[in-house]
């Protein structure tokens, strides 16, 4: 596990909020398979994700069994990157630039849903990105749920030299451990 030097992490935050666009999100289904879906996700402090989604989707009911999940966002290669080196095989291309986070989810309240939707809607509103539904307070806590991602270990590749990537844990893994006289 490498911490990366501050530029090479202010470089994968700019390409997050600046390019990278849509994130995939994976969550573990009932049987424990990853199952990926793109949608929207927003960096906040310390590489911490909000998400904001519709309450129907199946992802809730799979975090709400298991809030373990990972956050990646994916783009073309850096400008100047390399590849002098390939590890195993040459592919005869740079490598892509991601964002990987590894996490927790947790559940927003109404009120820290409506402030992640409201600041988010009006920066993309203030860039001309006007096509989604508005919806006002009571049609967010009606029909949208928002997640706060605690990470736990973050992966960049693609920001520095080469190919070379990072790995680096953040917070603490999920205790998995049986709770004491629990049945």
């Amino acid at each position: 596990m490498s911490r990366p030097p501050a530029e090479v992490v202010a470089r994968a935050e700019s390409f997050v909020r600046a390019e990278a666009g849509f994130a995939q999100v994976t969550t573990l289904d009932a049987h424990g398979y990853p199952v990926s879906r793109s949608m929207t996700a927003f960096l906040a402090d310390v590489f911490s994700v909000h998400l904001v989604q519709r309450r129907v989707h199946r992802r809730l009911e799979q975090l709400a069994a298991d809030p373990r999940l990972l956050v990646t966002w994916v783009g073309s290669p850096a400008p100047g990157a390399t590849n002098e080196r390939p590890h195993v095989f040459d592919l005869g291309r740079l490598p892509a630039r991601a964002v990987m986070v590894r996490g927790t989810a947790e559940v927003m309240d109404d009120d820290w849903t409506w402030q992640v939707y409201a600041r988010h809607r009006t920066e993309h509103l203030a860039r001309g990105q006007d096509r989604a539904p508005s919806r006002d307070r009571d049609q967010v806590a009606a029909d949208l749920v928002g997640i706060r991602v605690h990470p736990y270990r973050i992966r960049l590749e693609g920001f520095a030299e080469g190919a070379q990537s990072y790995d680096w844990r953040v917070g603490r893994p999920l205790d998995r451990t049986p709770i004491q006289g629990a049945p």
